[in-house]
């Protein structure tokens, strides 16, 4: 079985998966200072869960934007299940050809959700991943990575609106019943979600535009994409497991 752990800013995530079908997914917090045993036991725990033993794991790959954690995973791995995990990084068989002036400045989430979103939707395909930022990744139908963009998260906004601001409250994100609102609290929720839906149909508009894949595909992910995915015309799908679907993709092609 596969451990694919995705780390992000917000979140670790980690799907288990028995071949091509994903079991389970587990999340953690990545803000918090872990040594290696808590990070074995950790993942030694979620098997034991499914009364699974650490034996079953033959293969763990990771994909990480936050450096600093990562010598104290990796060696958890290590001392707790014997694996060598698989980084993804510049050098590892993908399936996608990064076509941009510096691969290297390319994060590791953005090269996996490129991959599963072309090797599962097919190209041109234009991935949307809503995170802790959110990115706009361009693939076309030869399987080339050509074009980035990369935004604020929505959460982040909201967090710049009420922490910038006195009087403000901090709000939970949602769409609201209507944008002709009478109340702070809705009003701030109008102005961030809609607000940021319209910056979504805007730059997938453009980019359809300036790039002439007028009928490309576009997926998204993360989060809070669901939100934005039900309330436009302008997303295709949306797929909450999407990098996790590109690690173990990732990891078939090592074979």
């Amino acid at each position: 079985m596969l451990f694919a752990i995705d780390v992000g800013n917000t979140n670790i995530t980690i799907g288990l998966y028995n071949e091509q079908k994903l079991e389970k997914t587990f999340r953690m917090t990545t803000g918090i200072s872990r040594t290696s045993d808590e990070f074995g036991v950790f993942l030694c725990d979620l098997l034991r869960m499914r009364n699974l033993s650490r034996d079953v794991i033959d293969k763990v790959i990771i994909a990480s934007v936050v450096p600093n954690i990562m010598h104290s995973l990796i060696n958890g791995i290590k001392k707790y299940f014997g694996i060598n995990p698989l980084i993804v990084e510049p050098g590892i068989k993908t399936g996608i050809n990064i076509a941009i002036p510096n691969p290297k400045q390319l994060g590791a989430d953005r090269i996996v959700d490129a991959v599963a979103a072309y090797h599962i939707y097919g190209g041109p395909v234009l991935v949307i991943d809503f995170g802790t930022a959110t990115t706009y990744d361009l693939v076309n139908g030869e399987g080339s990575f050509i074009a980035k963009v990369t935004s604020p998260g929505i959460r982040l906004s909201a967090n710049a609106l009420w922490s910038g601001t006195a009087k403000l409250p901090e709000i939970e994100i949602k769409v609201p019943d209507t944008i002709l609102c009478k109340d702070t609290t809705s009003s701030m929720q109008a102005g961030v979600c809609l607000g940021y839906i319209g910056q979504t149909e805007y730059i997938v508009r453009r980019m359809k535009r300036e790039s002439g894949f007028h009928d490309m595909k576009v997926v998204a992910t993360g989060g809070l994409g669901k939100m934005i995915y039900e309330n436009t015309d302008c997303i295709d799908v949306y797929d909450s497991d999407l990098t996790l679907h590109g690690l173990r993709i990732i990891m078939d092609k090592q074979r």
